[in-house]
């Protein structure tokens, strides 16, 4: 039955939404004394894997469009975690680098995942399980 399928307690999407919320949220008071946001976090998970990337790189790891990543960097810029530059090979491209500001701040959330972590009533294996479906999601 239609009315059925448009009830709230029947759609994937709520749970998943409300707990995304739920949990990004639990970085919030070790990110706001650092003066990020969980965002900004992302971003600096991407680039102390991997400096030097581009706008359009670090958009595709994270999911995020231009639109929504040049305003974060521009920011994260001015507080001057981040240098943007246009790239030699290509004019077109911008290539984000971490400064020494933003690489020492990998020292301070270096905790932050464990903390986090002990924050979320799952297991190691339901952990597990719920990573790997949530990755299906994202891939499909």
């Amino acid at each position: 039955m239609v009315e059925e399928a448009l009830k709230l307690e029947h759609q994937l999407c709520f749970p998943l939404y409300a707990a995304a919320r739920k949990v990004t949220g639990l970085y919030t008071p070790f990110l706001k004394p650092l003066r990020l946001t969980y965002t900004q976090y992302l971003v600096f998970l991407v680039l102390w894997e991997r400096d030097g990337l581009s706008v359009s790189e670090i958009g595709k790891k994270l999911k995020l469009d231009n639109g929504t990543l040049t305003p974060l960097l521009k920011k994260m810029e001015e507080l001057g975690h981040l240098v943007r530059r246009r790239s030699r090979e290509d004019e077109r491209s911008v290539i984000v680098s971490l400064t020494e500001q933003g690489r020492e701040l990998k020292e301070k959330v270096r905790e932050i995942p464990a903390k986090v972590g002990n924050c979320v009533q799952l297991s190691e294996k339901e952990a597990g399980q719920l990573y790997h479906l949530l990755y299906q999601i994202l891939e499909t």
